[in-house]
């Protein structure tokens, strides 16, 4: 005996909701498709049309349906697995362009609106899909015309769409939908006692008439190429020095977004690689990317480092406005400061104070401060900031940078 499509869990939907019929003539066309329970996976969307999981015995997948969908239909190398996704209309207008981009590429999936003209699960309001008709009629001052999902779905380049609204036609056309490669879209009409239509005729009045659109396209095919590993063409670091005096140092370097300061944090990081160290760098930065301000947190360990974040940093090295005004609240008396000279501020008293950007100007300030740093302290040795530099397309001028800066830290 064939398993059957649906769990046996009772419907959650209120009584006389248009779904409960909707989800058996679903089962029944996956059924007649010849479809076993883990040959489909059902994706269901927001509202109720997503309560739909625990009925079906198949793979069940929940959130923005049209998108999931053609994602892991996308992904699926089994021809004989089938995506269906499950959305109403309120989730179908919300998510339109998803649901025209998979049309567009025709992923091979079916999607099923269970249109009852409304947001039943907030209320009652009108969506995308409720008709003129049906506003007209319920005295609702929105004149706006309604989206057809068919004919959208359909111009987009669906292989297969149908309306409609009997439901003794309900099986015919899902089980049509589920045999047509590439992407199908079924629009079901449902009734919603509680604030659509309570009864078949009513709802018969408000919808559009039924339509059938096929298109004659090929299915949308991945083709797979392989392709040399991202780690093949990295710059693979060793360890090339040995002396160092770093037990834990937590560097926090902040600065002007667009002035180097991942840069020089990427280069200490990569000293530190070099020096024999477990290393970590984390960024952050605005959206803007080339304004505001850019900071970077750095850990040099010779333990393994199992958390990236930095609490309580060691050192912080401050070059520009934009990244005083960012970090200024995680200074405290403890950490070693070092500041550009234009920082001079007397709740500062103990930081070091030197003219990085007037040594190496806005871009180089970073990598300034930071070499000035490890001259001082014996930290990492300047040749393995220098070597880390020797990698960079601008090596020539970040070299330059970093012997001034020595000679900066040495006078």
């Amino acid at each position: 005996m064939e398993q059957p499509m649906l769990t046996g869990v009772k419907m959650p939907f209120c009584p006389g909701c248009g779904h409960g019929p909707s989800v058996k003539n679903i089962s029944k066309a996956q059924e007649q498709s010849g479809f076993s329970p883990l040959d489909v996976i059902l994706v269901s969307d927001i509202g109720c049309s997503g309560l739909v999981d625990p009925l079906f015995a198949t793979h069940t997948v929940h959130g923005r349906s049209s998108a999931l969908g053609m994602g892991i239909s996308m992904g699926l190398s089994d021809p004989r697995k089938k995506v269906v996704v499950i959305q109403g209309d309120g989730g179908a207008t919300i998510g339109l362009q998803h649901l025209l981009e998979a049309a567009r590429r025709n992923v091979n999936m079916t999607l099923i609106v269970l249109n009852n003209l409304i947001y039943g699960m907030t209320g009652g309001q009108v969506s995308g899909l409720s008709t003129s008709t049906f506003k007209a009629d319920r005295n609702i001052e929105d004149h706006t015309p309604p989206f057809d999902i068919c004919q959208l779905a359909h111009q987009a380049g669906a292989s297969f769409v149908a309306r409609v609204t009997s439901p003794k036609h309900f099986t015919e056309r899902l089980t049509e939908a589920f045999g047509k490669p590439g992407f199908s879209l079924v629009e079901i009409s449902s009734l919603c006692q509680p604030y659509g239509a309570g009864k078949m005729h009513d709802l018969e009045c408000w919808v559009e008439d039924d339509m059938l659109f096929r298109n004659s396209r090929e299915k949308f095919e991945i083709h797979t190429h392989k392709t040399a590993s991202l780690f093949s063409e990295s710059d693979i670091m060793y360890p090339e020095f040995n002396e160092n005096a770093v037990n834990r140092t937590g560097v926090l370097i902040a600065g002007s977004a667009g002035d180097g300061v991942q840069s020089a944090a990427r280069m200490l990081a990569g000293a530190g690689i070099l020096s024999g160290l477990y290393t970590t760098m984390k960024s952050d930065y605005p959206i803007t990317v080339g304004t505001g301000y850019s900071v970077a947190e750095v850990i040099l360990s010779r333990d393994k480092i199992h958390y990236s974040g930095l609490e309580s940093p060691d050192v912080i090295i401050i070059v520009t406005e934009d990244g005083m005004l960012k970090v200024k609240d995680r200074i405290g008396n403890d950490p070693t400061l070092i500041l550009d000279s234009k920082l001079r501020d007397e709740s500062h008293m103990h930081a070091t104070y030197t003219d990085f950007i007037k040594t190496a100007g806005k871009k180089g300030a970073a990598l300034c401060a930071i070499s000035y740093w490890l001259e001082q302290s014996g930290t990492l040795k300047i040749d393995a900031l220098l070597a880390a530099a020797d990698r960079h397309r601008y090596a020539g001028k970040l070299k330059a940078i970093i012997s001034n800066s020595v000679n900066l830290a040495q006078a």
